[in-house]
C-alpha cells in the first residue's frame, strides 16, 4: 500500500494534493503550465496510476490538467518507436497505464480543461466526465506520425460513441466538440471554466461521502466491460502500431 507523502511529490507532470475528505486532485502539467505529452510521461504515468491505486486513503479521484487544455500537444522526446527494443517499453508501458488507470478503485472524475487531441483514451476510462465549453476531442497525433492508433483509442472510441461512429471518428481524425461530446455519450456536463473544478469537487465530494467499500467496488463492477476491452484489444492494437511504426522506419530510410 501506498502513502500520500510518500509520492505527492515524486512526479514532475503531475501535481497531486488531497483533501482532508480523501478527494485526490492530479493536474497534469509541464512546468506548471499546459502538458507536452511526451515518452517521459508516457513512463511517468504507469508509476503514477498505480500509485494513486495503491492508496488506501484516496476516497475519490479528479483527473485534470494546468493551462488551457488537457492533453493537446506531444513531442517525440524519449519516444523510440522504431527499434524492436525501444518499441518494447512503448509497447509495455502503453499497456500497463490503462491497466493502471482502470486499477484505481475508487470513482475516477475527468475535468476536462479544454482540448484533448491526445490520449484521449485516458478520459474515456473515467467514470464521470466534465468538460469546458472549449474542450474538443480528435485523434491527432498517430496519424501525424504515420502509425495506427493502437493504444485504446483504436477499441475505446467504437464502445463509447458506437462502432461506425467510433471508425469515423478515427479515420477520419474528426474533431468533437463539447456539445457533440455530450451528445455522443463522452461528457456527462459542460461547464465554464471558472467553475470546472468547483463542479468536480462537489461530485467527488458527494462519492467521497459513501462508504469506502462501497464506492471502491461500484467503480469495480461498472468498469469491468472495460477491464475485459482493455485486456483483449491493447496488446493486439499497440503490436499493430508497432508494425505501422516499423514500415514508417524502412520508409524514411529508403529516402
Amino acid at each position: 500500500m501506498a502513502r500520500f507523502e510518500t509520492y505527492r511529490n515524486a512526479f514532475p507532470h503531475a501535481r497531486l494534493s488531497r483533501s482532508t475528505d480523501g478527494v485526490l486532485e492530479a493536474v497534469l502539467n509541464t512546468d506548471g503550465g499546459t502538458l507536452v505529452f511526451d515518452g517521459y510521461t508516457h513512463e511517468e504515468f504507469v508509476d503514477l496510476f498505480h500509485q494513486i491505486g495503491q492508496d488506501a486513503e484516496n476516497r475519490a479521484v479528479i483527473l485534470t490538467g494546468a493551462g488551457e487544455a488537457f492533453i493537446d500537444r506531444i513531442d517525440a522526446a524519449g519516444f523510440d518507436f522504431f527499434t524492436p527494443r525501444g518499441y518494447d517499453k512503448v509497447y509495455r508501458e502503453g499497456k500497463k497505464v490503462l491497466a493502471n488507470l482502470l486499477d484505481i478503485p475508487v470513482p475516477v472524475v475527468a475535468a476536462v480543461n479544454g482540448p484533448t487531441t491526445v490520449h484521449s483514451e485516458y478520459v474515456l476510462l473515467c467514470d464521470i466526465v466534465i468538460a469546458t465549453p472549449d474542450t474538443i476531442f480528435q485523434d491527432k497525433a498517430h496519424f501525424g506520425f504515420g502509425i495506427v492508433p493502437g493504444d485504446g483509442i483504436h477499441s475505446l472510441w467504437p464502445h463509447v460513441i458506437g462502432t461506425i461512429r467510433g471508425r469515423y471518428f478515427i479515420l477520419t481524425q474528426q474533431t468533437l466538440n463539447a456539445d457533440d461530446a455530450k451528445a455522443l455519450g463522452v461528457v456527462n456536463e459542460i461547464v465554464g471554466r471558472e467553475r470546472l473544478l468547483t463542479r468536480a469537487r462537489e461530485i467527488a465530494a458527494a462519492i467521497a461521502k459513501l462508504p469506502p467499500l462501497t464506492a471502491s467496488y461500484t467503480r469495480v463492477a461498472i468498469t469491468q466491460p472495460l477491464r475485459r476491452l482493455i485486456d483483449e484489444s491493447v496488446g493486439y492494437g499497440l503490436a499493430l502500431e508497432g508494425i505501422s511504426a516499423a514500415d514508417v522506419a524502412a520508409s524514411r530510410a529508403d529516402r
